[in-house]
């Protein structure tokens, strides 16, 4: 009977009988699940690993796509997180920093992946606690506040910085404006969607920054 494990994209073939399981993390785990179940362990390319097929692009209401039915298929947001950490797995990353409010989603799954802490950039006006705060201009020219919790890493840290999309980079920049001033070191910058142009190319010339969405629309 077939066990089926769906995880980085595989499925097994063993003795025990009829069972279906998710694994929804990788294909380490998919390949430890059919180990333990004694089940040939195949890798595949699957339709649902095809993450940015799964994207929005009707932009009925913003002219940005949606990029969330990726986080709702396990295999797909798994791949994604795959994709994203390719260039950092060589670097020492302490603390991934997720910019308000995609950010988040996106770089709890990278902290989480790397072994790393999650501290969260937020939005003006949304901390409780004693805090840094920066201005910024986002790509619509709406004036922002971005703020960080004070002493919310030790200085001296190694921090990727992580977003769902970055057109201008003006909230990348400004919250690595307060990363620096809180003693952290910016190893780079990650995002889905992270458009090349002459607004980021600062950005790009002096950060290791990775995006995986070519069209970044």
């Amino acid at each position: 009977m077939a066990v089926k494990i769906t995880g980085r994209c595989g499925w097994g073939r063993g003795a025990e009988g009829g069972e279906r399981k998710r694994a929804g993390e990788s294909a380490e785990i998919g390949l430890a699940l059919a180990r333990e179940r004694g089940a040939e362990w195949v890798i595949f390319n699957d339709e649902a690993m095809d993450y940015l097929s799964l994207i929005d692009r009707s932009r009925t209401i913003y002219k940005r796509s949606d990029v969330t039915p990726i986080f709702a298929q396990p295999a797909a947001f798994a791949a994604l997180v795959e994709d994203l950490v390719k260039p950092y797995r060589d670097e020492r990353i302490d603390i991934v920093a997720g910019l308000d409010a995609m950010g988040f989603i996106v770089g709890t799954a990278l902290a989480l992946k790397l072994g790393a802490g999650f501290v969260p950039v937020r939005k003006g006006g949304k901390l409780p606690v004693a805090h840094d705060r920066e201005l910024t201009t986002d790509y619509s020219g709406t004036v922002k506040t971005l703020e960080l919790r004070t002493g919310a890493f030790a200085p001296g840290k190694r921090v990727l910085l992580a977003d769902e999309w970055i057109e201008t980079g003006a909230q990348a920049r400004a919250a690595i404006a307060l990363i620096e001033r809180a003693g952290g070191v910016v190893v780079g910058i990650v995002a889905i969607g992270f458009r090349n142009n002459e607004k980021t190319a600062a950005l790009w010339a002096r950060y290791r920054c990775h995006g995986v969405w070519p069209e970044q629309i």
